[in-house]
């Protein structure tokens, strides 16, 4: 459970409510492919949780965290054990995304082929794009724009202005959370060579960014009720914000932001309840 990184796990999680909801507002839900493509995201999630403890603490760069402990770096896990949960976890993924894509579109295999690359790539390979700054444009495309307007896709069968608008909030969201996750890394990825994004702009820039990814959301959520009106629901959450962005601030580093990750996650889960909730009605 630990090795699931279950606080992380809204990132996964409200892209399908929220794809769902637009799949309510173009008139067409299925809830097996909904519930499908619940468990295709979760898994991949999970699955690249896993494949990022695998392989980081195979190369030694989780030795010096103050994050929550990973298995292999800590010793729980054999790292041949932790390997076989991401693969299972992957597998998952392809099975409940092969009965989607048989009734959606065989395309949809190659969609989930780059999902589960981009899951053990990130910090797996010979060259790992999390080590090169790019997690957080992954995180953006796959937990916002890939899962939202899939979700919505293998329900409607084709694709809106409302998926679109509705993904970017959401993708938003999800990088927050690896925003927040690698700020409270700096020290200990520059020692390992981990080049981040927040390595690589330095800690007052990335809490700039946290700004700007928990904040930019309400704007695209006004924006989506042009689309559907209900979107507007989403604005309730902010309050839920204000702690977590506060102390990104007020200059909360180290162990000081590993509340704020579990804060993030919550608000973003509250965020994309309203969301989805306000575009079904």
């Amino acid at each position: 459970m630990a090795g699931a990184r279950p606080r992380t796990l809204p990132a996964s999680a409200v892209p399908v409510f929220v794809g769902t909801a637009v799949a309510h507002a173009g008139g067409h839900v299925v809830w097996w492919r909904a519930v499908a493509a619940l468990v295709v995201a979760v898994a991949l999630q999970v699955g690249t949780n896993y494949a990022n403890d695998y392989s980081d603490g195979i190369r030694g760069t989780d030795d010096a965290r103050v994050g929550p402990v990973r298995l292999v770096a800590s010793g729980l896990r054999p790292a041949s054990s932790v390997k076989a949960a991401a693969i299972g976890a992957f597998a998952l993924a392809a099975v409940a995304g092969l009965a989607l894509a048989a009734v959606a579109g065989w395309w949809l295999v190659a969609v989930g082929a780059a999902s589960v690359a981009a899951g053990w790539l990130y910090t797996g390979g010979p060259r790992p794009y999390g080590y090169a700054g790019l997690g957080e444009l992954f995180v953006f495309v796959f937990f916002g724009l890939v899962a939202t307007v899939g979700t919505a896709y293998v329900q409607l069968q084709h694709f809106t202005a409302l998926a679109w608008v509705a993904a970017v909030p959401v993708g938003l969201l999800a990088v927050a959370l690896l925003v927040v996750n690698n700020l409270r890394d700096i020290p200990g990825d520059t020692a390992a060579g981990k080049h981040t994004l927040a390595v690589r702009v330095g800690a007052p820039a990335t809490r700039v960014l946290y700004g700007a990814c928990v904040l930019v959301p309400f704007a695209f959520a006004a924006g989506a009720a042009a689309l559907r009106l209900g979107a507007l629901l989403a604005l309730v959450s902010l309050p839920i914000f204000l702690s977590p962005l506060g102390r990104v601030r007020a200059g909360a580093a180290g162990r000081d932001l590993i509340p704020v990750l579990g804060e993030t996650g919550r608000a973003q889960l509250a965020f994309g309840l309203m969301l989805a909730i306000g575009l079904w009605i």
